[in-house]
């Protein structure tokens, strides 16, 4: 490729190039509607959002990639395409616990791209029922947080639930400080989820130690107080900012800048092997003496590596637990089938809630 010596030369260059681009984009679309015709005839019920399809397109153009464009930004750019590209073929729906604005509403933007449906709903369990009414497609929910643990209600949601994990997001956690006023000595009441607050706890005791601290259901709705009142302050996400109007008075607040929160995107069908597999379920242990490394043993034996394991009541009977356990390899690996079927016989109770790829 000759690349010319002057500044115009090189847009006009730049111009023809993505000229081709738009051309090759809408040449692509029309094999996706075609799939997503063939898709229907084979399966009305089918997703149209193909996880497999879309982590080996990635993976693949990433290994033949010469440069200089990075790797790393093939991901976001393709998963944009692929956005835009589904929904032609037709519009899927997400439910996420909202409102607009709030981390999960980011998780699920990460996950599905601008051009997906999003809807809003009031709580965990709301996301789970939109789901397996088929009102949604998908849901997005919390399960975990890297400073504040694991999300009891959504494990204890999946216990009687018939829907699957279809994937994880992973999404680090940036609170920024918000308001309407021009400087922080304005602010004389500051707004947040609890947990936003206990994060940001240190930099709120250096600077606005006197100022009272409110909480509220989410960080979005603390942003929503702050649109009429210049005397109000929010901790939320910087889309939070951006839909509601408000200034960035401090980026970054988190007492830990290694926050990450892992959100589970639910699905009434399960998610295709891709060969980087995760596999959650929940299991009870017998009430005796060694059940627990009864239970863990076969993982070992068969050289699977456990991820994560969590505890938490029943609620069903005293003293009795469900472990919520993560391992690498999908339920339809041979080796972990096996070990399932070794815990199963062990357990008083096994639930897989689902296998899907490893958050990339």
């Amino acid at each position: 490729m000759d690349i010319p010596d002057d500044i115009q030369g090189c847009r006009e260059g730049i111009d023809r190039l993505d000229d081709e681009i738009l051309k090759l984009l809408n040449e692509r679309s029309q094999y996706v509607i075609q799939v997503g015709h063939l898709k229907k005839k084979q399966d009305a019920s089918a997703h149209l959002h193909t996880q497999g399809r879309e982590v080996a397109l990635v993976e693949r153009l990433m290994a033949n990639n010469p440069g200089p464009f990075p790797s790393s930004a093939l991901r976001p750019v393709y998963r944009e395409i692929m956005s835009a590209s589904l929904s032609l073929e037709g519009m899927q729906t997400i439910a996420y616990l909202g409102p607009p604005a709030t981390f999960t509403h980011l998780a699920a933007m990460r996950k599905f791209g601008e051009s997906a449906d999003y809807i809003p709903v009031n709580s965990i369990k709301d996301v789970f029922d939109d789901v397996e009414r088929g009102r949604m497609r998908f849901g997005v929910v919390p399960i975990e947080n890297s400073t504040e643990g694991v999300v009891n209600h959504t494990l204890d949601l999946f216990v009687d639930s018939p829907l699957l994990i279809y994937g994880e997001v992973m999404l680090e956690i940036s609170h920024h400080f918000l308001s309407k006023a021009q400087k922080v000595e304005d602010i004389k009441t500051v707004y947040s989820h609890p947990h936003a607050i206990a994060q940001c706890r240190n930099w709120l005791e250096t600077h606005l130690p006197s100022v009272a601290i409110a909480e509220e259901p989410s960080t979005a709705r603390a942003a929503e107080r702050c649109v009429n009142d210049p005397t109000a302050g929010a901790i939320a996400s910087e889309l939070a900012a951006q839909l509601y109007g408000l200034t960035i008075l401090r980026s970054r607040i988190e007492d830990n800048i290694n926050n990450f929160t892992r959100f589970l995107v639910l699905s009434l069908r399960g998610a295709e092997q891709t060969g980087r597999d995760k596999t959650s379920f929940l299991v009870s242990a017998k009430d005796r003496v060694g059940a627990l490394y009864d239970l863990i043993r076969p993982f070992s034996s068969y050289g699977i590596n456990m991820t994560k394991i969590e505890s938490r009541p029943t609620r069903r009977k005293v003293w009795e637990y469900l472990f919520f356990m993560d391992l690498e390899g999908h339920q339809d690996d041979d080796r972990v089938k096996k070990a399932l079927d070794e815990v199963k016989s062990r357990c008083l109770f096994l639930k897989v809630l689902g296998s899907y790829p490893i958050h990339q």
